[in-house]
């Protein structure tokens, strides 16, 4: 066993017992897996007689201020039940860490496939097709909810979002890379805290993260039943996030599975254009503009992310190894960024 396995493994008795005590009819033994994958808050399957369950928690050790937010996770798939947006059943926050040495909360396992690979190779061009259109509709669905009648209307600030995440993840990337920063994330940085004024002011839920592998599909159709990693999910604009799911289509084949230069159309996978169009009509755009600049601006959050994923894996932070890695996908991201910024006049 690892130094990192020590750090992360759950104390088993004391969270049996916790959760006896806690969640109606649940009963013991239990059997705890982590799953792998998700740098940002440790995951992990229990198994019990009365069912499967999934745990995620803060990671223990020193965090950057505002991360990990799992109690928002928690809020907001409560206040999604019923709302027209598939979630995972949540039964249980715990904000006291000496039950496990963090804060975690407990939701039902869903059954169902993940997909990983945006290229979609174990699914037919019509199942690829559904996929990609099933994405756009549920992003959709999660913009038209009704804060008020979901008890989100407190949820975060009304307006302002992109702004703000320019500098939040300006300042947090600053303090994540340090002596290794680049100069590009710099210029990229000074550029679009102007830039994004140009976005036409909007504000819905958002998720913050929304993206392929964020959700659990039917084991047998395209369809979604649960989206996931709500940590990031605030008010926001809604483009923030029509962007963040299709930069993967600006992305080189071996940067994070992107599409540029795939067939799409021999694999069935719309174009980016396209799928913008279907959210358009589904939310009742005319069009959707700048859509350079929402990608450039996604780009450099998701590099500003990594760098911190991997400054956590430098202090031995990190849910898995796979943090030290992903440190080389950042001067990367900051050249997509860089190249649709200057397609949209940097």
């Amino acid at each position: 066993m690892t130094e990192d396995d020590v750090r992360l493994a759950l104390p088993v008795a004391a969270l049996e017992r916790y959760l006896v005590a806690t969640l109606p009819g649940f009963a013991g033994p239990i059997a705890i897996s982590q799953f792998s994958g998700g740098q940002s808050n440790p995951t992990y399957r229990l198994q019990s007689p009365t069912g499967a369950y999934v745990l995620r928690r803060k990671p223990p050790g020193d965090l950057l201020p505002s991360a990990h937010a799992i109690d928002r996770e928690y809020r907001v798939m409560a206040a999604l039940v019923g709302q027209g947006v598939p979630v995972p059943p949540v039964l249980h926050y715990c904000d006291d860490e000496t039950v496990i040495g963090s804060a975690f909360y407990v939701m039902c396992f869903v059954a169902g496939r993940i997909f990983f690979d945006t290229r979609l190779p174990e699914l037919t061009p019509p199942g690829r097709r559904a996929v990609c259109e099933g994405l756009i509709d549920t992003l959709a669905a999660i913009h038209r909810v009704d804060l008020a009648a979901a008890g989100l209307a407190d949820f975060g600030r009304p307006a302002g979002y992109v702004a703000r995440q320019v500098k939040r993840w300006s300042g947090q990337y600053e303090a994540s890379a340090g002596p290794r920063a680049l100069p590009e994330m710099a210029r990229l940085a000074a550029w679009l805290s102007d830039a994004v004024a140009r976005l036409p002011e909007e504000t819905c839920l958002v998720h913050g993260d929304f993206r392929l592998d964020n959700v659990i599909w039917a084991p047998e159709a395209m369809v979604p039943l649960a989206v996931l990693d709500w940590e990031l999910s605030t008010l926001g604009h809604p483009l923030a996030d029509l962007g963040y799911l299709l930069m993967t289509w600006s992305f080189p084949a071996d940067l994070r599975w992107g599409l540029a230069g795939a067939d799409l159309t021999a694999l069935g996978i719309p174009s980016a254009e396209a799928l913008a169009a279907r959210y358009a009509a589904a939310t009742g755009r005319e069009s959707i503009p700048d859509l350079d600049l929402l990608i450039a601006y996604n780009a450099f959050r998701m590099a500003a992310i990594i760098e911190g994923v991997y400054a956590r894996g430098i202090a031995g932070n990190a849910a898995d190894d796979a943090a030290l890695s992903m440190g080389a996908d950042v001067p990367r991201l900051a050249a997509v960024a860089l190249h649709h910024a200057e397609r949209a006049g940097l």
